[in-house]
């Protein structure tokens, strides 16, 4: 197909090109500022309206770090080999996505949190489950899915690279962490995705762009207090909980900025990370 329906009008153009005349219907009225500061992308903005999956181990919607779900589902394979989505009444089996409810809850607390659960307890689960938890996420159309989990099978890295770009292009924002290993895992390495390593900083705001990827981004993860089922806390390190601090702030330069892409936020957050050009 061309773009802008240009298969019946223009046979004679390469497959996805814009015919003349067309530039008009594809222009982009938004105003970009003389220069991207952190105020002009998320200034006073609280992630309002903003939907924010975790996909990982439940969520305990009632901790009062948390502030409640609004869907949660849980991803099973039936006997058959069909993925299977119901609603999730048992909440976190073991902490890790509570930790990283809460932290997305403290940096955008009006965004909108949902729960996909693809790890059980003791953090067991299936490459199948966690494909088949990414695929239904995105279909979903949260416009932000935090992924502090990555797996190390590189035979599942065509089906996720295949999701991942899905999502990319149909404007969900997938904030995945690396692995705490110096071992090669997926999704993290994939370009579609905001790839999150830590730094042991204080700020939950400052981030910085990493010149050498594969990690795109480094942010808190170092001796950091997150809440735990049960309506405790604890504090930990880890990528995992670095990577809900870089969902956050999508999440908040969402709320300001709706009409932004995945290219365009990735963009964004790059201009207005810690390390790249004058601070205010």
């Amino acid at each position: 197909m061309r773009a802008s329906g240009a298969a019946e009008e223009h046979d004679d153009l390469p497959a996805w090109s814009l015919p003349a005349g067309a530039a008009e219907r594809i222009a982009l009225p938004a105003t970009w500022p003389e220069r991207v500061t952190r105020e002009w992308a998320f200034g006073d903005s609280d992630g309002v309206g903003v939907r924010v999956c975790i996909l990982d181990s439940g969520i305990d919607a009632d901790h009062p770090l948390v502030g409640g779900v609004e869907e949660a589902f849980t991803v099973s394979i039936a006997a058959d080999g069909q993925a299977v989505v119901e609603e999730d009444t048992a909440g976190d089996l073991c902490g890790h996505g509570t930790a990283c409810a809460g932290i997305v809850r403290a940096l955008a607390p009006a965004s909108r949190l949902a729960s996909v659960r693809v790890l059980g307890e003791g953090f067991t689960g299936s490459g199948q489950i966690l494909i088949e938890g990414l695929r239904w996420a995105v279909e979903r159309g949260y416009e932000v899915v935090n992924m502090s989990l990555s797996t190390t099978k590189r035979e599942l890295a065509v089906a996720l690279h295949e999701i991942a770009d899905q999502a990319y292009f149909r404007g969900t924002m997938l904030v995945a962490s690396a692995h705490n290993m110096p071992v090669e895992s997926f999704p993290w390495r994939f370009a579609s995705v905001v790839s999150v390593g830590s730094h042991d900083e204080g700020d939950p705001l400052a981030y910085y762009y990493n010149p050498k990827p594969p990690v795109e981004f480094f942010a808190r993860g170092v001796d950091v207090e997150v809440a735990w089922p049960g309506g405790g806390s604890l504090r930990t390190s880890g990528n995992s909980f670095a990577t809900p601090h870089m969902a956050a702030i999508c999440a908040l330069i969402r709320g300001s900025h709706p009409e932004l892409t995945p290219f365009q936020l990735k963009t964004v957050l790059y201009l207005i990370a810690t390390n790249v050009g004058p601070r205010e």
